[in-house]
């Protein structure tokens, strides 16, 4: 029996309850996302960051730690743990001799790639499980949570 997605939700959803459904939906789905990696020693974070390296290309510690909004001295940590496991590389920024910028290795590109390639199979499947109706809404939330999390 296939269920609907609103079919716990009341017909008025009071506008506070609402931001508390949604952080709880995203929350738990973002920590199911966590679950869906490849096994390793490398965490949620470093992935992460590794994972944006494999998707934008080369980084500073500064954007870096500007962009997950974590002090400079943790990104720190966070790359060393890169670069010592082969996964990233620094490099002097050819504009800017003063400036480092980290790169993911092939190695960090496959790892990620693996990564990201493991959570969609995941998702894609429970979404495939979905109406076509619930696929269509789910569309348009993301949409809109998108907008939300841009503005």
């Amino acid at each position: 029996m296939e269920k609907d997605a609103t079919d716990h939700l009341p017909g008025e959803v009071e506008e506070a309850d609402l931001g508390g459904q949604v952080r709880s939906a995203v929350g738990r789905l973002y920590r199911r996302f966590r679950n869906e990696r490849p096994e390793g020693s490398l965490g949620d974070t470093a992935l992460a960051v590794l994972t944006r390296l494999h998707k934008h290309g080369p980084q500073t510690l500064t954007e870096l730690s500007e962009h997950d909004r974590v002090s400079p001295a943790s990104m720190s940590q966070t790359v060393n743990r890169l670069t010592s496991a082969g996964y990233a590389v620094r490099t002097r920024d050819p504009d800017d001799g003063r400036k480092v910028l980290f790169s993911a290795t092939v190695e960090g590109d496959e790892l990620a790639g693996a990564a990201r390639a493991q959570r969609n199979a995941w998702l894609d499947e429970r979404l495939r499980a979905l109406s076509a109706e619930d696929r269509t809404v789910i569309a348009r939330a993301a949409a809109l949570l998108s907008d939300i999390a841009d503005s």
